[in-house]
């Protein structure tokens, strides 16, 4: 891999690298990328890895190699404290709660002694605490060179540090924003860099269609009411119409939400639009925001707080419009020029955000990758699906890419089983996920706990916690239950790994990105296969075009997303040489189906059974 990683490097050309677990693909690319030098990115899917690739692997290798590279970690601007919006916080005393007063305090500490203002530094204050929208910058809100504190920004240090680096560490979200955006202080980066190496590439197809499209949120539009409102309060007392059109968003906002209905999930435009009230309560959303925009345009001279909001106010209602317009067209546009967009709606539990989101990415995603000039490395655990990377390399407009493939060191028919218990009803009958946990229960006997059990739908997990909870009791079985939702992930992996024996029900935020290596993972148990929901109005779009189009839909992307997805869970469980576990796949298609076989193939070789005995046999050795 490193071999291949090489070449692309020194003829600028993208490559795209599957490597399994083990085979070290991390100094893979590391090791050619800084000998070959040169400005180097390195953009990974989460700050896990983000923090590992800075704080462990980085310099490892540079230390190896003896090369005198510098380095640089570099987030979006959300994770450093901003010292305008931390001095408005603490003016203004208006919290959210009497934890959030508590929190104020050590941040006030924190950014007087933070060399970085890294909140991930201040461990004291939960990363999910109401406090640090309060006191973080959004590229909403910022002001820029306009700010009071320009000069001792955190965002612009680490701005700085990174131009001076040789290789500078980054999200996915990070580099799209900027790409997209031209707002994240790698404008400046992007021309020098001689490679760009994107680890957990397999998040891309999504991360980039979000940052090619464009979203106006609940949360957006309630930020900016709140922003105008403390602005007006500090510069425009004495135009009482200006909070009074702050305060008509907040309404507006809720009342749109009421007419989505209870359940979230995503919805077509066209699904929504059919909702009793819908339109006319978005129409109410966009008079009440143009209101807010006109007010604010009176008084935008007055503070930099004040035109800021104004801006955001214009956008926000220019964004907001578009959407709007998308009722009256049809899924494609008019123009056949022009690409094809999908506008739809993702319904949370208590809010919204209105997507349009391009068709494909694919033209607009390989010209940046084409007229860049640099080697562009993609790798991850799963790109293929037996070897085959032509669904991605279609999502990414990558068709003339090198492509190359490096299997796990692992010897899985030893290490691990692949377990399809026999006899289990159809995965969306109503008694599925009863028959998961009756037939996980003596696996987790034989494991002695130890395990994750992933579920496709959170009424699934819902429905399992009860029935798995009830077991423990009753049998008197000694296994800690953890559930997605009781505490963030980070939190819920770390309890799991000391506890050395729990049980872990999650969704498919667990599928990816979680290295629990060792005794304390033996089992992953997965529900069923996991096929996209076929009423992702984006998924839904994109199928009928290629069915217009003379594709398969179901061969060419349903079946190779849900072998990819389905390789990511598996790969929790093998982390290691000496690692030995159990994959339970609770989904008869995969035995019964045709298209069955496609899909275990694109495992591991594991050893397979239908035998409990076989799983029970393999934990007693």
């Amino acid at each position: 891999m490193a071999d291949a990683v090489a070449r692309a490097i020194a003829e600028r050309t993208p490559l795209l690298a599957e490597a399994g677990t083990g085979t070290g693909k991390t100094f893979a690319y590391l090791v050619p990328a800084l000998l070959y030098g040169g400005k180097v990115i390195v953009s990974t899917g989460t700050k896990t890895l983000q923090d590992q690739l800075f704080q462990r692997d980085l310099p490892l290798v540079r230390d190896a190699l003896s090369t005198p590279v510098t380095l640089a970690l570099l987030k979006g601007r959300a994770n450093y404290v901003c010292h305008h919006h931390l001095e408005r916080a603490a003016a203004e005393g208006r919290l959210p709660s009497r934890d959030d007063a508590r929190h104020l305090q050590k941040i006030v500490a924190f950014a007087r002694a933070s060399e970085t203002g890294d909140r991930g530094e201040l461990a004291d204050v939960p990363e999910n605490a109401t406090i640090w929208p309060l006191v973080t910058s959004t590229r909403d809100n910022c002001l820029g060179s306009n700010c009071a504190f320009h000069g001792d920004c955190f965002v612009l240090k680490a701005r700085k540090a990174a131009l001076d680096a040789d290789v500078v560490v980054i999200n996915h979200h990070l580099f799209f924003a900027d790409v997209m955006l031209r707002d994240e202080g790698l404008s400046e980066l992007l021309p020098a860099c001689n490679t760009v190496i994107l680890d957990e590439a397999h998040q891309l197809p999504d991360t980039a269609t979000l940052f090619f499209g464009e979203q106006v949120s609940a949360g957006q539009l309630a930020e900016l009411a709140r922003d105008a409102e403390v602005a007006a309060h500090a510069g425009a007392r004495e135009m009482p119409a200006l909070p009074d059109a702050a305060a008509g968003i907040g309404p507006a906002i809720r009342k749109l939400r009421l007419t989505l209905g209870d359940t979230p999930g995503k919805l077509a435009q066209r699904a929504a639009a059919s909702r009793e009230g819908f339109t006319t309560e978005l129409d109410a959303l966009a008079a009440a925001l143009d209101r807010l925009d006109a007010e604010l345009a009176l008084t935008a001279e007055r503070s930099e707080d004040l035109d800021n909001c104004a801006r955001r106010a214009t956008e926000a209602a220019a964004a907001l419009a578009r959407w709007r317009d998308g009722l009256a067209a049809v899924t494609t546009d008019a123009d056949p020029e022009e690409p094809a967009w999908i506008r739809w709606i993702d319904v949370t539990a208590q809010g919204w955000q209105l997507h349009a989101s391009p068709l494909s990415i694919a033209d607009v995603f390989a010209k940046q990758v084409t007229e860049s000039g640099r080697a562009w490395i993609f790798t991850s655990a799963t790109l293929a699906v037996g070897g085959d990377f032509g669904l991605y390399q279609r999502d990414l407009g990558l068709a003339d890419a090198r492509t190359g493939a490096w299997d796990s060191p692992f010897d899985y028919g030893e290490q691990a089983l692949l377990y399809v218990p026999r006899d289990l009803p159809v995965p969306n009958s109503r008694e599925h996920t009863e028959a998961v946990i009756a037939a996980a229960l003596p696996v987790l006997k034989a494991s002695g706990g130890r395990a994750f059990l992933l579920f496709t739908t959170l009424r699934a997990l819902g429905v399992a916690r009860e029935l798995l909870s009830a077991a423990i009791e009753r049998e008197g079985l000694g296994w800690p239950l953890l559930v997605q939702g009781d505490g963030s992930r980070s939190e819920l992996l770390m309890r799991f790994r000391e506890l050395g024996n729990a049980v872990l029900l999650g969704s498919a935020s667990f599928r990816e990105g979680v290295d629990v290596p060792g005794d304390a993972l033996s089992v992953v148990v997965i529900d069923k296969l996991p096929f996209a929901p076929p009423d992702d109005p984006l998924l839904a779009a994109r199928l009928e075009h290629l069915r217009a189009a003379g594709g398969d839909p179901f061969f060419d992307v349903q079946l190779p997303q849900a072998s990819i997805a389905l390789k990511q869970g598996a790969g929790r469980l093998i982390r290691t040489e000496t690692d030995r576990g159990v994959l339970m796949i609770c989904d008869p298609r995969l035995t019964d189906k045709a298209y069955g076989r496609r899909i275990w193939r694109s495992l591991p070789p594991m050893r397979r059974t239908r035998e409990l005995a076989d799983v029970q046999a393999f934990f007693a050795r």
